[in-house]
């Protein structure tokens, strides 16, 4: 069974910067795509970025036009984790975050999340 928890989140000012982590058991590799969704008041969930696993260990990231430039993915395989840095939060990230992976381990996030975390809140003030 796959369980993804996520954690980091919290009340943050405009122009600050954060980290989310997402901690992953239960997926078939541990080199397996992940990645991050968001959801806001009365919006529907969004991509935001995604680490996917091309094969071997080739990666590439994706990111949402709105958080290009201000967001980094990473990963640490060894600890089935990934992370989200988010510097220059703006009031319209606030959002839950989520975290996300593929049933195919070398599926694009974007295109197809399966597995999902509980989410966690970020909220920027303004």
């Amino acid at each position: 069974q796959v369980h993804l928890v996520e954690s980091g989140g919290g009340l943050v000012q405009a122009g600050d910067s954060l980290t989310l982590s997402c901690a992953a058991s239960g997926l078939t590799s541990k080199s397996s795509t992940m990645g991050w969704f968001r959801q806001a008041p009365g919006k529907e969930r969004e991509f935001v970025a995604g680490h996917n696993w091309i094969g071997s260990n080739v990666y590439s990231t994706d990111y949402a036009d709105s958080v290009k430039g201000r967001f980094t993915i990473s990963r640490e395989n060894a600890k089935n984790t990934v992370y989200l840095q988010m510097n220059n939060l703006k009031p319209e990230d606030t959002a839950v975050y989520y975290c996300a992976a593929p049933q195919d381990p070398r599926a694009a996030l974007r295109d197809a999340p399966s597995y999902w975390g509980q989410g966690t809140q970020v909220t920027v003030s303004s």
